[in-house]
């Protein structure tokens, strides 16, 4: 299976969707760090911002191996606002 075939179907499943759920309920609390960033890409971030639910969604499907449980857990204690 090709690394576009496997990103896509991470996005549409179950896990993809769970997952996708956790973040935005992350930038929507105020507990949690979850700013915009730079992005390179200009023609899809016009402002060259990319959101924290699209940034951490795009590496989950590129990074098919990582176990999406551990890296939301890891993820919040990093952006954990102390």
């Amino acid at each position: 299976m090709s690394v576009q075939k496997k990103a896509d179907a991470f996005l549409s499943s179950l896990a993809g969707a769970e997952v996708r759920k956790s973040l935005v309920a992350m930038t929507e609390s105020t507990t949690y760090n979850t700013q915009a960033t730079y992005s390179t890409d200009s023609t899809l971030y016009p402002d060259n911002l990319i959101p924290f639910v699209d940034k951490h969604m795009n590496y989950l499907s590129k990074h098919p191996a990582t176990d999406p449980v551990q890296y939301l857990a890891n993820l919040r204690l990093m952006t954990k606002v102390r």
